[in-house]
């Protein structure tokens, strides 16, 4: 009786499991075929929001000029087509690992050509910008160092892929190295439109800087075989600094580390996503395994967050104002970044107000999802498969469908890497 009663316990637990499985297999799939429908541009860029049809009202050429809302972009449709797109390779490239399929390896070389195109609309070597206007090339005068980054982490994603033709490799690689040597002749600052000269740097001792400028070191090293690269990254990691005097070695075996806000999963995933690549690039073996500690503190930071998801309630109703022009009522002409950014966040309340729904999905989607990702970054089996659970719960959580932001895509990006654990 006691085998037979553990036998069927046994049993219970395997279909369990495996329904569960199917369930986050299941979820992952609706998220990927809800981003496609709605949220790739025919650019190959991705939109921050659009409605349930997929209509959105892009920027004009003239309000980009303008800097309408604001200079920035920020809270416009296209505010982080770089951001998105670069982080969104991962699930990209790793979904055609598993199926082969030819509409995958599409869907991931529509991805690169967009990130491509971000970097080829602007008279000002090395800018890398958001999104575009609806002649495909109009556009906002300022990127961030959040936007760069990923953008060099999806086409490195691509490249390294076996997808990309050696053609693409070519094009690939001379687009990273122009845009890398710039921002390098900047003073590690990612180049602006006039009047705003720069915007945003990967110098600093923050785990976020400190691993974003590590990585393009060693991708750089990785896609021209320049020996500079690989000598500039080795003496960046001998660096002291910050409050507490460490290297960018120690920096990055710390993880990542919360500093602006309470959580911000959905910004610092792309330092994460930075020192995973630099984990699997590094081949000396003490250096590698500092990367994997900074890898687990990481995830078990993030996965203080996985819980904001059950949180969200698929049938909320709250108001989202698709017209985003509502808040030009509060523009004014802006010269410099940080009168962008003073207008920007006047401009935040006022969308608010008429958009109670964005803080919702911003706060129990957008940040759960992102650290879900996270999790999945982290190489070390048993820290995985301890989080596994919350993480799956997270990817079956949502409606899709009801979502007015794309920012949900982390969950597939969890997914893909979710399925390989050990």
């Amino acid at each position: 009786m006691i085998r037979r009663s553990i036998l069927l316990s046994l049993l219970a637990l395997a279909f369990t499991t495996a329904s569960r499985a199917e369930e986050t297999a299941q979820a992952s799939q609706r998220a990927h075929d809800e981003i496609w429908r709605r949220f790739i541009d025919s650019y190959g860029i991705m939109i921050d929001f659009a409605d349930m049809d997929g209509k959105v009202s892009l920027p004009t050429p003239e309000e980009c000029r303008e800097g309408k809302p604001n200079a920035l972009g920020w809270w416009a449709p296209i505010e982080n087509g770089a951001m998105f797109n670069g982080l969104y390779m991962d699930a990209a490239v790793n979904r055609w690992k598993r199926t082969q399929a030819a509409t995958d390896a599409e869907k991931a070389r529509k991805l690169m050509q967009g990130l491509l195109l971000l970097n080829s609309i602007s008279d000002v070597k090395g800018f890398v910008g958001r999104g575009v206007s609806t002649d495909g090339k109009s556009h906002y005068p300022m990127g961030s160092n959040d936007q760069t980054l990923p953008w060099f982490l999806g086409l490195w994603r691509y490249w390294q892929s076996g997808i990309a033709t050696d053609a693409e490799k070519a094009k690939i690689t001379e687009h990273l190295k122009t845009t890398a040597e710039e921002i390098v002749r900047l003073g590690w600052k990612m180049p602006a439109e006039v009047p705003f000269g720069t915007r945003g740097s990967f110098e600093g001792f923050h785990f976020e800087e400190t691993a974003r400028k590590l990585f393009t070191m060693k991708m750089l090293h990785a896609v021209t075989g320049d020996a500079k690269w690989q000598k500039a990254y080795l003496d960046e990691l001998a660096k002291r600094g910050g409050e507490k005097q460490l290297t960018k070695r120690e920096i990055c075996a710390g993880g990542m580390v919360f500093f602006y806000a309470k959580t911000h999963n959905w910004t610092s995933c792309t330092a994460v996503g930075a020192l995973r690549a630099l984990w699997e690039l590094e081949t000396d073996a003490a250096l590698k395994a500092d990367y994997a500690r900074g890898l687990v503190a990481s995830a078990k930071l993030a996965a203080e967050a996985l819980p904001l998801a059950q949180k969200w309630d698929n049938a909320d109703t709250s108001p989202f104002e698709m017209n985003w022009r509502v808040m030009n009522a509060d523009w004014k002409p802006q010269t410099t970044e940080k009168e962008a950014q003073e207008l920007a966040m006047v401009q935040l309340k006022t969308f608010l107000k008429a958009s109670p729904r964005r803080s919702k999905e911003t706060a129990f989607v957008r940040e759960p999802t992102a650290a879900a990702w996270i999790v999945t970054l982290c190489p070390d089996a048993t820290v995985l498969n301890t989080h596994a659970p919350e993480v799956e719960k997270v990817i079956a959580r949502y409606d899709f469908t009801k979502l007015y932001y794309s920012q949900f895509f982390w969950v597939e990006m969890a997914w893909e890497r979710l399925k390989d654990r050990s």
